[in-house]
Formats: structure tokens, C-alpha cells, sequence
């Protein structure tokens, strides 16, 4: 895709993977527009040169907020990134609330805006949907039964999805970062990509019109899987 002049929409786009994607396609020519919750962090996305707009799009009011302020446009680009996690060990409850809230936006809030926009995008001569996953898509950990599993869900959506719209001007790209230095995991040790590092090879995969971008080291984790999905799930349940 040539990314030059087309109009972009990034959820969760103020901060992290979110930010660094909207910056780049904005230095490549592109007209972005991000949402988020954060009041401040929305101001500063104006002040860059973004249109930002405020959403919670773990309701369904947030999606059709949003939806409402995208009426008339024409859209050639929509990254899902927005997303939440959760950890949830032996001993913890399971906080039904956040369960429910975390389902919705990182499953259904993708479904609700993509099937709302897809007749923009098709009519477009060329778009792409970015759905953002994890590696843990491929094979879960055991600490984040929650967030695995609605991305898990997402993956297996965004492979469906790419088959229904082969025919189309729609292509459908799946982003499987691996662990990021974002605020989500600012708690957890260990080596981490950077935001700005995950963007680009998120970017590149859009350009290039390839269907995945295993980024960083998910690129192991799926050779592993390939060879034997019981190793690649025990290698990550204790992740």
C-alpha cells in the first residue's frame, strides 16, 4: 500500500504501539486520526497534528462515539490496536468487570468498527484493517488467561475475515508483537521491544502488503509452533 494521502483512524493511538504507528504513518503522508481516554494525552495528539477523539471503546456507546464522528469520511486505513490486559494467577479472583471490559475491547470493539466501516473501506481503491494481536495469540500464558484468549479470538476472526475479503480492495493484516515497553507492561521484567521498534515493522508489513507481521521474536515463537504447537504452549504457559 502507498500510504502517502490516505486517511488513517488508530484506536488507542495516544500512547504506545498506538502512538508510534500514528506518528509514522503520519511522516509517510498519511492523515491520522487517533482516539483514546486520556484527556491529556488526546490534547498533546492535537498538538502533533492528529484529530484525536475521545472514546471508551470497551462499551459499545464508545464504538458508536467514535463510529458517529467518522460519519462521511473516507477511510483507507484502520488500525485496531486498542487494548487492555490483566494478570490473573492460582490465587487471584477473576474480576468479572474487567473480564468483560477487556473482551469488549480487545474483541468486539475490532468487530464493531470494522463492520460498521467496511463499506467505506471497500469502496476505496485500496485499504487495509490492521488488527493488532500478540504472540500470545499463538500460545498463551498462564498468568493472562483473559487477554490470551480475546486475542486469540481476534486472530482467528482476522484469518476468516482476510478469506471473506480476498476478492476485495480490502486487505486484512494481522500485527503479532511480542512483549512491548508500554505502559500495559511497565510491571513485568525482562526484555522489551520498543514501541517505536514494533510500529515499524508493523508499518513495513502494511507497505509491503504482507498478510502477518510476527514482529521481533514471535517470529521464533511461530517457527517453534510450526514445528510443534504442544512445545510452543509449553514454553509460554510460564511465560
Amino acid at each position: 500500500m502507498q500510504i502517502a494521502g490516505k486517511r488513517a483512524i488508530v484506536t488507542g493511538g495516544t500512547d504506545g504501539i498506538g502512538l508510534e504507528i500514528a506518528r509514522l504513518l503520519q511522516s509517510k503522508g498519511a492523515r491520522v486520526l487517533v482516539c483514546g481516554r486520556n484527556a491529556e494525552r488526546l490534547e498533546q495528539a492535537r498538538k502533533a497534528g492528529f484529530d484525536a477523539v475521545s472514546a471508551d471503546l470497551s462499551t459499545a456507546e464508545g464504538c458508536a462515539g467514535l463510529l458517529a464522528e467518522l460519519q462521511g469520511e473516507d477511510i483507507d486505513i484502520l488500525v485496531n490496536n486498542a487494548g487492555m490486559a490483566g494478570n490473573f494467577g492460582p490465587d487471584d479472583p477473576l474480576d468479572l468487570n474487567f473480564t468483560d471490559k477487556a473482551i469488549f475491547l480487545n474483541l468486539n470493539a475490532p468487530m464493531h468498527l470494522i463492520g460498521s466501516l467496511l463499506p467505506q473501506l471497500k469502496s476505496r481503491p485500496e485499504a487495509t484493517i490492521v488488527n493488532v494481536t500478540s504472540g500470545l495469540a499463538i500460545a498463551p500464558r498462564g498468568g493472562g488467561p483473559v487477554y490470551c484468549a480475546t486475542k486469540a479470538g481476534l486472530r482467528s476472526f482476522t484469518q476468516a475475515l482476510r478469506h471473506n475479503l480476498k476478492d476485495s480492495s480490502v486487505h486484512v493484516v494481522e500485527a503479532l508483537p511480542p512483549v512491548v515497553d508500554t505502559n500495559m507492561t511497565a510491571a513485568r521484567d525482562g526484555n522489551k521491544m520498543s514501541s517505536a521498534e514494533c510500529a515499524a515493522q508493523i508499518v513495513a508489513a502494511v507497505e509491503s502488503g504482507r498478510d502477518e507481521a510476527n514482529v521481533g521474536m514471535v517470529k521464533i515463537l511461530q517457527l517453534v509452533n510450526s514445528i510443534s504447537p504442544a512445545l510452543a504452549r509449553k514454553i509460554m504457559i510460564r511465560f
